[in-house]
């Protein structure tokens, strides 16, 4: 991109906010039910449009824009599930005793399993489930990291998930 388009492209992004920052806010605090979330997610948003590179192929930057925003949003929901069952998990395990002998080797088992399961996999596959699966970072920071598209993170991510799924339903079959 060069410079003048680049600036025309800021300039474009800027306006856009002026002129779209409060509906854009309040279409996502309606299906976030949080305003800080809306925020946030506007922020990442506008983020994505001012780096996007197909900037010549989007007719209309408002549709894009609360088509990124609403992309985001069904992401940070979809986090929020999986957070929210896994806090309910937590909470049933540790109802378990934690320093008994059987619910320690179960863990140990369980970890290894993964470990195992991971070493199976391409290695690029196994960096992009850990670092978004186990360190928690967005798809976005992981394919900056690892140097490939978001699209290829999610393949990797989802390939992984499901061996490691399999692998742990192949344990629990008797």
């Amino acid at each position: 991109m060069s410079a003048v388009t680049l600036s025309v492209h800021v300039s474009d992004i800027e306006r856009l906010f002026r002129e779209q920052n409060r509906a854009l806010i309040a279409f996502l605090q309606c299906r976030l039910n949080s305003l800080s979330d809306a925020q946030e997610v506007a922020q990442e948003a506008y983020l994505r449009m001012l780096t996007m590179d197909n900037r010549e192929e989007v007719d209309s930057l408002r549709s894009y824009l609360f088509k990124v925003a609403g992309n985001l949003a069904i992401d940070r929901l979809r986090k929020r599930k999986v957070r929210s069952e896994f806090a309910v998990v937590q909470s049933q395990d540790e109802q378990v005793d934690e320093h008994s002998p059987d619910h320690h080797a179960v863990a140990v088992e369980q970890v290894a399993g993964v470990r195992r399961a991971l070493k199976e996999l391409p290695a690029k596959a196994a960096q992009a489930f850990v670092m978004h699966v186990i360190e928690g970072r967005d798809f976005s920071h992981v394919a900056q990291t690892m140097k490939l598209s978001e699209r290829m993170v999610r393949y990797h991510v989802a390939h992984a998930l499901a061996h490691c799924r399999a692998r742990v339903d192949e344990k629990e079959v008797p």
